[in-house]
C-alpha cells in the first residue's frame, strides 16, 4: 500500500462516512484501497439490512483534504498492467468487486464531491445515489493519454450515469468538464460553493436518515433491477408488495393522517 493511503469508515449516528485517502496524490486509488473499499461496503451491506433502532440509514462517500479522487495510483501500474492475467485480476476482481459492493449496498449513498473526480473517482461517484459537488470540481477519465481504455463494466457504469455524449468525450477525447456541465447532464443533483459541500452532504444524508429505511431499501432494490432490465424480467413484481403489513408502512400512513411526524 502507498504510505498514507486508506479507506476509512466513521459512524455518526445513523450515518456512515466513508473517506478515500491517499496523501499527496489527491486520493488516487491504490490496489489495497480498492480491496479495502470492497470490505467496507460488504460490511455496510449487512448493517443496512438490519431493522434495529441503531442501524445505519445512509452513507456519505468523500475524499480527504478537498479532493474526491484523482483516479488510479499510476505509480503502481508498471507492476501489473503489462500482463493480461494480472490486468484482468485487477479490473475484474479488485476494481469491479469494490464497485459492485457499492452498487449492492442497500443504504442510500451520497457522494460529497470536491476537487478532482477523475477516472476511478467518477466510477466511485457513479455508484452513488445522490451526487453533490463544489463549483470548482473537475470530472473526466483521460486514460486515453495513458494508452489504455476503461474496462468494459466500468465504462458501462459511467456511461449509464453521465450519459452518452460526455462519456464519449471523456474516453475518446480525454475531455475534462466542470461541475456545471455534469449538472446539466443530470449526473449531479446540486452544484454548490466549494465551502458548502460538506454541510450540504451532511444535511442531505440527515434528511434521508429521517425517512423510512424500509422504503429506502426497497427503492434501492428497484433501482438495481432497473440497471439490469425491466422489473418483470427479474422477478421483482413477485415480491414488490410484501411490505403491505409492515410496521413502517402502517406508521407512515398513520402519521400522515394524524398530521404528525412519523417515527421510523
Amino acid at each position: 500500500m502507498t504510505t498514507g493511503s486508506s479507506i476509512s469508515l466513521r459512524r455518526d449516528g445513523a450515518i456512515a462516512v466513508v473517506t478515500l485517502s491517499n496523501a499527496g496524490r489527491l486520493n488516487a486509488m491504490t490496489r489495497a484501497m480498492w480491496r479495502e473499499l470492497r470490505a467496507v461496503f460488504d460490511g455496510l451491506r449487512s448493517d443496512g439490512d438490519g431493522d434495529s433502532d441503531n442501524a445505519l440509514r445512509c452513507v456519505i462517500v468523500r475524499g480527504e483534504g478537498g479532493a474526491f479522487c484523482a483516479g488510479g495510483d499510476i505509480s503502481e501500474y508498471p507492476s501489473f498492467r503489462f500482463s493480461e492475467p494480472s490486468l484482468r485480476e485487477f479490473h475484474e476482481n479488485e476494481v469491479w468487486a469494490a464497485l459492485q459492493a457499492m452498487l449492492d449496498c442497500p443504504l442510500p449513498l451520497v457522494a460529497q464531491i470536491e476537487g478532482a473526480c477523475m477516472g476511478a473517482g467518477i466510477e466511485i461517484a457513479s455508484c452513488c445515489d445522490i451526487r453533490l459537488a463544489g463549483a470548482s470540481a473537475k470530472f473526466g477519465a483521460p486514460i486515453a493519454k495513458l494508452g489504455f481504455p476503461m474496462a468494459p463494466r466500468e465504462a458501462a457504469l459511467v456511461h449509464c450515469a453521465i450519459g452518452d455524449v460526455l462519456a464519449r468525450d471523456m474516453l475518446l477525447a480525454a475531455g475534462v468538464h466542470g461541475a456545471q456541465r455534469l449538472y446539466d447532464a443530470g449526473f449531479l443533483l446540486q452544484v454548490l460553493p466549494d465551502n458548502e459541500v460538506p454541510l450540504a452532504a451532511q444535511s442531505h444524508a440527515e434528511r434521508i436518515a429521517a425517512l423510512s429505511p424500509q422504503a429506502a431499501r426497497l427503492h434501492k432494490a428497484t433501482f438495481a433491477v432497473l440497471r439490469a432490465g425491466a422489473p418483470s424480467a427479474h422477478g421483482l413484481l413477485a415480491t414488490a408488495y410484501d411490505y403491505a403489513d409492515s410496521a413502517e408502512h402502517r406508521e407512515g400512513i398513520a402519521a400522515f393522517l394524524a398530521k404528525r411526524t412519523p417515527n421510523f
